[in-house]
């Protein structure tokens, strides 16, 4: 039996006695390292540390941690009183107000788990007794919420930079315009949904009322601000923003809005701990795996099996946005970046694809398959937070997968959709 076959069995037998993704990985390359490969199996804790070692996977503890006193606080309703103040008395005003607090707190969070929870929590109630099934609303807070991985701060976005050793702050900028896009086109399908259902509306705001939301919601409004700010200004690095960002998230949460006591932040800090413990744990078996498989020759044999040697870029792109799609319907979106990067990532320098535009239409692929059945992690959480059945959760998710796939598409079509702000800020 080859590695390639022992290695796929191993993981296999373990996935499915129900160990945790980590296990199958960190099995896996010991198996290969004691029976297949001829170095020293202390080699093994060379790769591991080596994987946790670069600094840019300091903004990962540092961001998570900012996510989490800002969803202990009352950084979610003050965005939706904003969001609503200006557009809840459109047609579908409410849905629209759905999609862009989760891309504002997704801007804010950079966690499409966190969003769901702060958004689909005070929203949901709202659009059933505005009239919206219920379908159509859990599908949109699930799917709205996957902005959270493309719009800055976005883990997954340092994970695939640290893997693909691709400059993160580019990344970051070029998150921005797909987001974007597809906050636009959720929002003009909740227009058409509600005009079809003839949801009613509610009365204009008053532009006295806006300008309080803004006053309220003005210090949170400010905090993606920051972010993209100061990396586009080029004053800060991103590991040194995720800094700024825990920083002023103590600012905003504890003196500003009083949301949070200075005795909480000790326990919010042991939550990140061991969130933040599991991810570099990943991190660490991911980048032993990778060794493991570059040794196998496992990418090579992969293009080779998919015809993939001299594909067109747009068939390279084809086969990229399916591997990882189909990865995230299955299994966590970071063990998916990491299993998948190494093994494709020489295809994309084979093309001379930007990896910059290919790491977006990753980061993509990946917040789609988190909410696509039938394993998609933001499915779950949607679950336990709306307490609703897996088939009645799923029933209204097509039509923006749909919308999702086809922001992908215009992606390959048009890269500046992604590569605009980067370009201008870095090249």
């Amino acid at each position: 039996m080859d590695l390639g076959t022992t290695i796929l069995i191993v993981m296999l037998v373990l996935l499915v006695s129900g160990f945790p993704m980590m296990v199958p990985l960190a099995t896996a390359s010991v198996v290969a390292f004691a029976f297949f490969m001829p170095i020293k199996t202390d080699i093994i804790i060379q790769q591991m540390i080596s994987g946790i070692s670069p600094v840019a996977l300091i903004a990962v503890p540092m961001f998570i941690f900012a996510a989490d006193i800002i969803t202990k606080g009352h950084t979610a309703n003050r965005l939706i009183d904003l969001a609503m103040t200006f557009v809840g008395h459109m047609r579908g005003g409410l849905a629209v107000t759905t999609a862009l607090g989760c891309t504002l707190f997704g801007a804010v969070s950079g966690s499409t788990q966190a969003t769901v929870v702060a958004m689909g929590g005070p929203l949901r109630p709202k659009m059933l007794q505005a009239g919206y099934k219920d379908s159509f609303t859990m599908a949109l807070v699930i799917n709205a919420s996957d902005i959270a991985m493309l719009i800055p701060p976005s883990i997954g976005m340092i994970v695939f930079g640290v893997v693909g050793k691709v400059s993160i702050g580019e990344l970051f900028l070029a998150g921005i315009g797909p987001g974007i896009l597809i906050l636009i086109l959720f929002s003009a399908y909740s227009m058409y949904y509600a005009t079809v259902n003839n949801i009613p509306t509610i009365p204009r705001i008053g532009w006295k009322d806006r300008m309080i939301a803004v006053r309220k919601a003005g210090p949170a409004i400010m905090f993606p601000v920051l972010i993209v700010g100061g990396i586009y200004g080029g004053w800060v690095s991103p590991t040194e923003i995720a800094a700024v960002s825990v920083l002023y998230a103590v600012i905003l949460e504890v003196l500003i809005f009083r949301s949070v006591k200075w005795g909480e932040l000790l326990h919010i800090a042991r939550s990140t701990g061991l969130i933040t413990a599991v991810v570099f744990i990943l991190v660490g078996a991911g980048t032993t795996f990778s060794f493991v498989i570059s040794f196998a020759q496992i990418p090579q044999a992969v293009i080779g099996g998919l015809g993939l040697d001299d594909a067109s870029p747009y068939l390279v792109l084809l086969a990229i946005s399916a591997a990882f799609f189909i990865g995230c319907m299955f299994v966590d979106p970071i063990v998916v970046i990491l299993v998948l990067t190494p093994i494709f990532m020489p295809l994309v320098h084979m093309a001379g694809l930007d990896p910059v535009l290919v790491g977006t239409l990753i980061t993509l692929q990946v917040a789609i398959g988190s909410a696509t059945p039938p394993f998609g992690c933001d499915i779950f959480t949607a679950i336990a937070i709306f307490r609703r059945p897996y088939f009645e959760v799923i029933k209204g998710t097509p039509p923006f997968i749909l919308i999702l796939l086809l922001v992908g598409v215009l992606m390959v079509l048009f890269p500046d959709i992604a590569l605009f702000l980067p370009t201008m800020a870095f090249r």
